[in-house]
């Protein structure tokens, strides 16, 4: 299994950077949208619809995808603010409405409420990957926190873990992962300090390791969040698009819960 991970990100990998840096932004955004559409799939069978559901599911993500690229692109003067608002919504569904998800351990069966919360989580990720590719290096930057807090923890977990950090969602995952996953985040920003990396504006100096902390912890929110999902339908992965990796949600889980956050710093900072 760990083999097929390995190659699966060899060959995914270079392919997400060379889209990343290279590819025109209509091509990013489409790319982004199949990614979106194959999420909102496993979406539906999470929430443990029908065929029919899954696809209408899907299509209205799209369609209100396409909506946003309209408004946001397509019009004479860009309406900046609908951008804000949509990365608004995302903060405060992992801010006020996912913790109290995750504590009260909620077991959701309602189709309107499954449909908005899977709203909320890929719409606003797909716009914040899009807009964001503008600048490509920043963007590498703000995805790498997933992937470094991810390495951390991991490893941090496996040697010093004792306390479970929620042991009826994740009975993998630490405290002490936790911590590991923060502690490598600063010393990655302090290493972007120190050599110019960093950008001017919000990101500079206390704000910016702020900043950086805040995403790794709603990192791992998503990863919870969508930890906990799973659990009440019962299944081990959102997905097999990917081999060895499982769904699209299982890797992605904690950028939807970051990279709006992240986009909305941007755009107001």
């Amino acid at each position: 299994m760990l083999r097929t991970r390995i190659y699966t990100a060899l060959v995914l990998l270079p392919l997400l950077l060379a889209a990343m840096f290279y590819a025109p932004r209509v091509v990013w955004g489409g790319l982004l949208m199949v990614m979106m559409l194959i999420g909102a799939w496993e979406w539906g069978a999470l929430a443990g619809w029908r065929p029919a559901g899954r696809v209408a599911f899907a299509s209205t993500q799209g369609i209100f995808a396409l909506i946003l690229w309209q408004f946001v692109y397509r019009v004479d003067v860009p309406d900046l603010r609908l951008s804000v608002v949509v990365y608004g919504l995302s903060l405060l569904f992992w801010l006020l409405i996912a913790p109290l998800w995750l504590a009260r351990q909620w077991r959701v069966s309602s189709p309107l409420a499954m449909f908005a919360a899977g709203t909320v989580l890929l719409l606003p990720a797909w716009l914040a990957l899009l807009q964001m590719q503008a600048q490509a290096w920043l963007l590498l930057m703000l995805m790498a926190i997933v992937w470094i807090s991810d390495t951390a923890a991991y490893f941090c977990g496996k040697r010093w873990g004792r306390r479970r950090l929620a042991p009826d969602i994740s009975p993998g995952k630490t405290w002490e992962g936790v911590y590991g996953a923060l502690a490598g985040v600063t010393v990655y920003y302090l290493l972007l300090s120190t050599t110019g990396a960093v950008p001017p504006g919000i990101l500079q100096g206390l704000a910016g390791c702020g900043i950086f902390v805040l995403l790794t912890i709603l990192g791992v929110e998503g990863d919870l969040f969508e930890s906990w999902i799973k659990r009440t339908a019962g299944v081990k992965d959102s997905g097999t698009v990917l081999p060895g990796h499982g769904g699209v949600l299982d890797r992605i889980d904690a950028l939807i819960a970051s990279m709006p956050a992240a986009a909305l710093m941007l755009s107001v900072g």
